[in-house]
């Protein structure tokens, strides 16, 4: 279901702006089963020159030398040192580990200026303190989700695992106090996917992030969990870069294949949701909990997958709950209770009532 299809190790592909600002796309193996993306930039805008590494990678793994070994190459076909010593900015996508993970590598071999969207601040900066944050909220999230208190604690044991490869680091600027800007390099918060979450656009290039991927649907959880996520905000920041991204030519992703049509992109992620939202309306026709509704979205999936099938149905859960679309079958039992229950949500049938607007 998340599983990516692995390149080829070292690989280095090369594009260019129509105004001559040359990328290179650098894959990365993230995590066991997650490949994805880091780019390299260079750009010359009036006097000065930017080497611009944007994402860092997880830092798990192979993944810091793969990231070494891609600004090497970088090297070589630029003629010009490219190393994380060579660099003059790093610019975070989103706060999600597997897109900053590596800057505890990063950070002490770079004088580069590091940004990233206020929002996202303190997942780069306090990250010891998130993980004890989160930790309580996605507890409750699984138990009143219908999760057996034996796999909450699983679960909670495998979202910890992998966030202890990285460390706090120091940032140098924020995108808003930035004035959304760095140069010719220009940023739109999109959140949703992740609550700092920008797109980043240099000339009729998109970076796009892990809010627009081909072939998925990028991954949503409930803005119980994180403020400024949700589907709401997510489907809201489709809309927003409907707009903006006018005259994008190329949007390259931090995952997945490149996107030569935004907006039907766009569209097509749009539908996705249009019709899992009618799947899950339809379902809980009878009362579910949001565990039932994930077996019925995704089937069986492992490991991680769990966790991110449990959030995705939550979210959109979420959705249809916050509309009046859905209200929940044993309140009495919830009411009845102290500590966390299993919720079963049911359908409620109003005419003319409609999920997701055309």
């Amino acid at each position: 279901m998340f599983q990516e299809n692995a390149p080829a190790r070292n690989t280095v592909q090369a594009f260019e702006t129509d105004r001559g600002a040359r990328v290179y796309q650098i894959a990365l193996q993230e995590f066991p089963i997650l490949w994805g993306y880091a780019y390299a930039v260079r750009v010359q805008d009036g006097d000065q020159e930017y080497r611009v590494l944007i994402d860092s990678g997880s830092g798990y793994g192979d993944s810091n030398p793969e990231l070494e070994a891609g600004l090497q190459v970088v090297a070589e076909r630029e003629g010009v040192p490219f190393g994380l010593q060579d660099l003059t900015h790093v610019l975070i996508t989103h706060g999600h580990i597997d897109h900053f993970g590596g800057l505890s590598y990063v950070r002490p071999r770079t004088a580069a200026r590091i940004g990233v969207h206020e929002l996202d601040l303190r997942n780069l900066t306090n990250y010891e303190e998130r993980l004890e944050m989160i930790a309580p909220r996605l507890r409750q999230f699984l138990l009143e989700a219908g999760v057996s208190s034996q796999d909450v604690d699983s679960l909670i044991q495998l979202y910890t695992l992998t966030k202890q490869i990285y460390r706090s680091v120091e940032v140098d600027f924020t995108y808003e106090e930035a004035g959304m800007r760095l140069g010719p390099f220009e940023m739109l918060h999109v959140p949703g996917h992740c609550a700092g979450h920008v797109v980043i656009r240099l000339h009729d290039v998109l970076f796009s992030g892990d809010h627009v991927l081909n072939d998925i649907s990028p991954h949503q959880s409930p803005e119980h969990l994180t403020l400024s996520t949700g589907l709401e905000h997510y489907l809201k920041s489709l809309d927003v870069l409907q707009g903006w991204g006018g005259g994008v030519r190329l949007t390259l992703g931090g995952h997945k294949d490149i996107i030569t049509d935004l907006p039907a992109r766009l569209d097509a992620i749009r539908q996705i949701h249009r019709h899992r939202l009618d799947d899950v309306l339809n379902l809980l026709d009878t009362p579910h909990t949001i565990a039932e509704v994930s077996k019925v979205l995704f089937g069986k999936v492992h490991g991680y997958n769990v966790l991110l099938a449990l959030e995705e149905a939550g979210a959109h859960v979420e959705y249809l709950y916050q509309r009046g679309l859905l209200g929940i079958a044993n309140l009495v039992e919830l009411e009845r209770n102290t500590t966390p229950v299993p919720i079963l949500y049911q359908r409620i049938h109003r005419s003319g009532s409609q999920p997701f607007a055309a």
